[in-house]
């Protein structure tokens, strides 16, 4: 499937890269290796977003380059007809929480106008969420994933008015066997339909 690319003015984009990559708006900036700003196609009809970057992402500045990575990639291409240079994939947060854990309410809120201005510049159709984190914060709602998933909501983020897809993080994907495999599955083909919708 192939999408209508959107005129991105990149000197802006990597702007924001360099500013964000100087970010100390939290006490992450103490603690991490390097801001994983996020990668792929700033001209993307599709943005990715999960949670924090991990010990490998941070380390190698990519997001999503572990086991949830690979299996994200997998299923993009095979339930989407999108390799990973088709997206452009990023996180809530951009710098690694210790040890792993879950970014704080404070946390997430600093690193949140870095989000908002990539979704400015880039002007994504749609939005897919992984997991908890992204889906709450981007849907404004307490609701878990699990009632959440299924369906698309139209949403305004950084000014631009997105269709968003919530789905189930890749990790808890891998953690859970057949279920939640054929709820992501399902995910991604809606995701492939309101591309195809755009494109025509």
């Amino acid at each position: 499937m192939t999408t209508q690319p959107v005129p991105v003015e990149l000197g802006q984009f990597e702007d924001l890269r360099t500013a964000a990559s100087a970010c100390t708006s939290c006490g992450l900036s103490a603690t991490r290796t390097q801001v994983v700003f996020g990668e792929g196609d700033p001209a993307a009809r599709l943005l990715v977003v999960g949670e924090a970057p991990g010990a490998e992402e941070d380390r190698t500045g990519r997001p999503f380059v572990g086991r949830s990575g690979q299996l994200l990639e997998r299923l993009l291409a095979e339930e989407a007809g999108l390799a990973r240079s088709d997206c452009f994939i990023a996180n809530v947060v951009k710098c690694r929480p210790p040890e792993n854990r879950n970014p704080s309410t404070a946390e997430v809120a600093a690193c949140r106008p870095w989000l908002d201005q990539q979704v400015a510049l880039m002007t994504p159709a749609v939005v897919l969420t992984l997991g908890n984190f992204s889906s709450r914060l981007l849907l404004s709602t307490k609701e878990g994933i699990t009632k959440l998933r299924g369906r698309s909501y139209d949403v305004e983020i950084g000014g631009r008015a997105v269709t968003l897809v919530p789905t189930l993080h890749p990790a808890a994907v891998l953690r859970g066997g057949k279920v939640p495999m054929a709820q992501i599955r399902d995910d991604l083909r809606l995701v492939a339909t309101h591309l195809q919708e755009v494109a025509a």
